[in-house]
C-alpha cells in the first residue's frame, strides 16, 4: 500500500514537471530573468563609468581652479600650506562629500624649466610627495591623486588601479606670475 502511495505522488511529479515544460505563459518572466542580469549590469557599469570620469573632470577642474592661487602669489603671500591647498580643492568637489579628504594626495613641485616638468608628468605616482609652491616666476607643476572607489564587478576588473579603487589623476603646469621681487624658499623634493 505504501508503494502504491509513493508511485502515485511520483507519477503526480511527473505529470507536473510535464505541465511546466509544456506551459508557455511564464516563457516571457523565464526570458526576462535571464536577460535582465546581464542587462542591469550593462546599465550599472554605464552608470559608474560616467561617474569615473565625472570625478576626473570635477578634479581637473578643481585643480584648475585652486592652482591659480599659487599661480598669482595669493597662497604663498598669505602663507598657505598644503593643507589649507587641498582643503580648498576638496571645497570645489564638495558634491563629492568627506571623502575627498582621505582620497586626495598632492604633490606641488618646482622645476628650472618646462621641459624638465615634462619627465614628471609620465611618471607613476610619486611615493613621497612635495609641497613646493615655488616663488614669483617659478615653473610649478601640481599633480593630484583620487582614489575613486568601484562598485560594478565588470568595472573592477578592467579599471581598478588597487584593491577596488581607480586612481584619477591631474596635473597642470604653469609659470608663476612675477607677484613679489623677494625669491622663494628653497625646498628639497625627493626625485620622483
Amino acid at each position: 500500500m505504501a508503494h502504491l502511495a509513493r508511485l502515485k505522488r511520483i507519477r503526480h511529479r511527473a505529470s507536473l514537471l510535464a505541465r511546466f515544460a509544456r506551459a508557455r505563459r511564464g516563457a516571457v518572466t523565464v526570458e526576462f530573468a535571464f536577460v535582465s542580469i546581464p542587462f542591469l549590469l550593462l546599465i550599472f557599469a554605464i552608470i559608474e563609468l560616467g561617474l569615473v570620469f565625472l570625478v576626473s573632470l570635477t578634479l581637473e577642474n578643481a585643480l584648475l581652479d585652486v592652482g591659480r592661487t599659487i599661480r598669482t602669489g595669493e597662497l604663498q603671500t598669505a602663507n598657505g600650506s598644503a593643507a589649507s591647498f587641498k582643503t580648498a580643492i576638496c571645497a570645489e568637489m564638495s558634491w563629492l562629500g568627506t571623502a575627498c579628504s582621505g582620497a586626495l594626495s598632492l604633490d606641488v613641485r618646482t622645476f628650472s624649466g618646462f621641459s624638465a616638468s615634462g619627465t614628471a608628468l609620465t611618471a607613476a605616482k610619486p611615493n613621497t610627495t612635495c609641497w613646493d609652491p615655488g616663488g614669483p616666476s617659478s615653473i610649478v607643476l601640481i599633480r593630484a591623486y583620487y582614489n575613486w572607489p568601484l562598485v560594478t564587478p565588470l568595472l573592477k576588473t578592467g579599471l581598478q588601479t588597487s584593491n577596488g579603487k581607480r586612481m584619477l589623476t591631474a596635473a597642470t603646469a604653469f609659470a608663476n606670475e612675477p607677484y613679489s621681487d623677494t625669491p622663494a624658499a628653497t625646498v628639497t623634493c625627493p626625485a620622483n
